[in-house]
């Protein structure tokens, strides 16, 4: 049972060391919006949206007042919309995007998520309507977020919908040229994505789930960074602390952390009356100074991120915040574990600008985290095939490994190795991370069909 004395002695404690709710997202189930012409579904769609969320933000601002915990993003994710929109064509799906996007301004929210399609292992008419839409959607929109599940562990990959996603992401950066390549930061492929998960831009409302949920997101680099560096501190003298205790006062930290976000989650839950979901409990950076996960590698002892050690570092990392947050709540969901957007996260991205950090290292840490190459900016000249094959190298890493892996890749229109890209908030800046072998993925990517399931995937 939760106390809220014990959680907010906690948040006294550590208020000063960017702990947040970093989201509340409301998923909400749109399948009953479907109708038979695209004005009506798109009526039908706003008005559940307001219905529901149009009390949200101001619930959250309340408890994040109440509790003194920062909520730092309001967002909302609904059922895919490829589902959703069953027998349109593209246009009625630019129509709903530019529906949502409106609903979502209405009730005030930051972001909303669930352009999505669900193709692990085949395309229908509707989703390839619907991916064609993607580039357009996006461009034409403010707040909302696309992502596309083509791989699964249990299903393989779709190498026919991996070929479409290198073309829609150079789409997306081509048509927001004027804003550095931005609508590609808003689009992500996914393997074994969860249906709970509150982060963008990944959030769906999973046709598993209730008619309205609510998810949190905790993050926390910067109090878990300061927890450590206090342990440290105690402990000056060569030999006298070794791994498994910083492993353990991680596991601590975080579970304070998880509490203190469930707190916010159900109370939210509670005043609204919808369900509570998940706590997804994730070291997910901000380009705040001091709320970085890249900062925690350097207290464990790498000089540089990227240096020799780094994915053993993360792979600790990723597995002391999961067994902190499973013991802290009974309803940990989403992804739970430590991220790594190099774009969200300064120590990160100055580590891209030095050379030690590069696409090879981050594919290889990205086996022991949470999701995958994340908000990494490209140069803009990097070809379709090239960028679909950096995915599926990704998604084959999730199917192996059972694990949700992703790609957010940002070929930045007009820039090169060198330069320079900025998209301010929480999306934070970056220079351009070279790509090797350039031009040399083609023929791989011709084969199309799909890569079969490992053979671990038949557990009946």
């Amino acid at each position: 049972m939760l106390r809220s004395d014990q959680i907010l002695s906690t948040v006294e404690m550590i208020q000063k060391e960017n702990l947040d709710v970093r989201t509340v997202t409301m998923g909400i189930n749109l399948l009953d919006c479907r109708s038979g012409n695209i004005e009506e579904t798109c009526k039908k769609i706003e008005t559940k949206i307001i219905t529901f969320a149009g009390n949200f933000v101001a619930t959250c601002n309340e408890m994040s007042k109440k509790y003194g915990i920062p909520v730092v993003n309001k967002r909302i994710s609904v059922t895919p919309i490829a589902l959703v929109g069953a027998g349109f064509k593209k246009d009625d799906f630019i129509l709903i995007a530019k529906t949502l996007d409106r609903a979502a301004t209405k009730v005030g929210v930051d972001i909303l998520g669930g352009f999505s399609a669900q193709v692990e292992k085949g395309m229908t008419e509707t989703d390839r309507e619907f991916i064609a839409s993607v580039p357009e959607a996006l461009a034409q929109t403010e707040k909302i977020c696309a992502s596309i599940n083509i791989a699964t562990t249990h299903k393989g990959i779709n190498m026919d919908a991996l070929a479409i996603m290198g073309q829609t992401v150079k789409d997306l950066a081509e048509m927001t040229a004027d804003q550095g390549g931005f609508g590609a930061a808003k689009f992500v492929v996914f393997c074994n994505q969860p249906g709970d998960n509150p982060f963008m831009a990944g959030a769906i409302h999973g046709v598993e789930e209730a008619e309205a949920v609510l998810n949190v997101g905790v993050s926390g680099p910067g109090v878990i960074a300061r927890a450590l560096e206090r342990l440290i501190a105690k402990h000056p003298e060569p030999g006298s602390l070794q791994f498994d205790e910083l492993a353990e006062e991680i596991k601590q930290t975080t579970f304070r952390v998880t509490r203190c976000g469930e707190l916010i989650g159900r109370a939210v839950s509670m005043s609204l009356g919808i369900e509570f979901g998940v706590v997804d409990l994730s070291l997910a950076p901000t380009p705040t100074i001091g709320d970085s996960v890249g900062e925690i590698f350097k207290i464990l002892g790498v000089d540089s991120v990227g240096a020799p050690g780094s994915t053993a570092i993360l792979a600790m990392l990723n597995d002391a915040v999961k067994k902190g947050g499973i013991f802290a709540s009974k309803t940990v969901g989403g992804l739970s574990g430590a991220f790594i957007p190099v774009m969200e996260d300064a120590v990160l991205a100055e580590a891209v600008g030095d050379g030690s950090l590069t696409l090879e290292k981050l594919e290889a840490m990205t086996c022991v985290c949470s999701v995958g190459l994340d908000m990494i900016a490209i140069p803009g000249s990097v070809d379709a095939d090239t960028i679909a094959a950096i995915i599926a190298d990704e998604m084959a890493l999730g199917v192996i490994n059972s694990k949700t892996t992703a790609a957010r890749l940002i070929p930045v229109p007009g820039k090169e190795v060198g330069d320079h890209v900025n998209f301010g908030g929480l999306f934070g800046a970056s220079p351009i991370m070279p790509v090797n072998n350039v031009g040399k993925s083609s023929r791989f990517i011709a084969w199309g069909g799909r890569m079969p399931a490992p053979i671990h995937s038949f557990k009946n």
